[in-house]
């Protein structure tokens, strides 16, 4: 494994998602339905604590959304829970690391076939290498990098993000 450099220890993680949780709150309160669609594994993550931020405030449920990052197109993306169910639903899709949109994008046109209130998204790290237009509403932290590095979450404890 090659050099690690910290980014975002456990207690600015902490910080980071706590304001992100506000700013989903903010953009969403005029919802009557608030769905947190996490890509599956770390976004999912990010979304489970951005939830339990939320709870106090509003009741967001939590499905999981399935995107297959090496090759989007050749298998479709997968919900825990059928886009038409969501109609008229405020849905915010969190994912981890926005690097060129690819991932982020096929996350969102799920929810394209059904009529939603509202659809937020919501990244922990935006690296600005987009090939895709689509961008970030929330995100915790904007980072330039270079190609060849890697941004790697980890949400064991202590949470941490790494350049990699």
């Amino acid at each position: 494994m090659g050099e690690r450099t910290l980014i975002l220890d456990d207690r600015r993680m902490a910080r980071t998602v706590e304001r992100m949780a506000w700013q989903v709150l903010e953009r969403h309160r005029e919802g009557e339905r608030l769905v947190l669609a996490g890509v599956r594994n770390s976004g999912y993550s990010l979304a489970e604590r951005i939830q339990t931020h939320l709870k106090p405030h509003v009741d967001a449920e939590l499905i999981e959304i399935e995107v297959n990052k090496r090759q989007p197109t050749m298998e479709g993306t997968r919900a825990s829970a059928s886009a038409s169910s969501l109609e008229g639903a405020h849905v915010v899709v969190v994912d981890d690391v926005l690097n060129s949109g690819a991932t982020l994008l096929y996350a969102l046109s799920y929810f394209l076939t059904a009529s939603m209130g509202r659809i937020t998204t919501v990244v922990l790290v935006d690296r600005n290498h987009k090939r895709f237009p689509v961008k970030a509403d929330i995100k915790g932290i904007s980072l330039s990098t270079g190609l060849h590095e890697r941004v790697e979450v980890d949400w064991n404890s202590p949470c941490a993000t790494y350049l990699v």
